[in-house]
């Protein structure tokens, strides 16, 4: 009776650690992970909107009918990202994702508080070579500081009824998702001072 016990125990522990491992090691393994399914009908720094969620057919698991939704793919190595997605009249929301699918930054109009989400997304590196100036202060830009050089953008806009899937999907296409030309871009210009009467 006992050996049956400790056989029982043994593989439920086990089975607890090879489930624990295979949990763990799948999103580093999966070869069609959201990067890999997007790759194909997304060009990189640029919008993409992407096709309505069937259910059989969706571009990405677990993507809701109710919403338009739009990618960016990105690469940083050609400088900082400069993104702007208008607001729709009833929910925005824009998430960042690295290479390997983890979310580090999420955003909503709300949030944002703007009829505009704008940001610029840059690495630690990019991030520590810009000018350092006094009279602009973190509320003034919204600096994103991406763990990865690539990845992808997530932009959700919400059709709370059917015949508004086409507005939302306007207000997507307005977006913009771009390389700076210039590390200087990535701050707004100083505010010049007031003329002295």
């Amino acid at each position: 009776m006992i050996r049956w016990l400790f056989a029982i125990i043994g593989g439920i522990i086990l089975g607890g650690v090879v489930h624990l491992v295979s949990v763990l090691a799948l999103p580093r393994i999966a070869t069609q992970d959201a990067y890999a399914r997007l790759d194909p009908i997304t060009k990189l720094n640029t919008v993409t909107p992407l096709p309505a969620a069937e259910p059989m057919s969706a571009p990405m698991p677990f993507m809701d009918p109710a919403f338009a939704a739009a990618a960016c793919k990105y690469d940083l190595s050609g400088g900082a990202i400069k993104l702007a997605v208008p607001v729709s009249q009833a929910y925005t929301s824009v998430s960042f994702y690295t290479r390997s699918d983890i979310a580090y930054y999420a955003i909503n109009d709300r949030s944002a508080g703007r009829k505009v989400i704008e940001l610029n997304l840059m690495t630690k590196d990019q991030k520590d070579a810009l000018p350092e100036d006094e009279d602009i202060t973190a509320a003034d830009r919204l600096i994103i500081e991406s763990p990865t050089t690539t990845g992808l953008i997530i932009m959700r806009a919400l059709a709370p009824e059917p015949s508004m899937m086409a507005q939302a999907k306007a207000t997507l296409a307005a977006a913009t998702c771009k390389v700076q030309a210039d590390q200087a871009d990535a701050a707004p210009p100083p505010q010049a001072p007031p003329a002295k009467r």
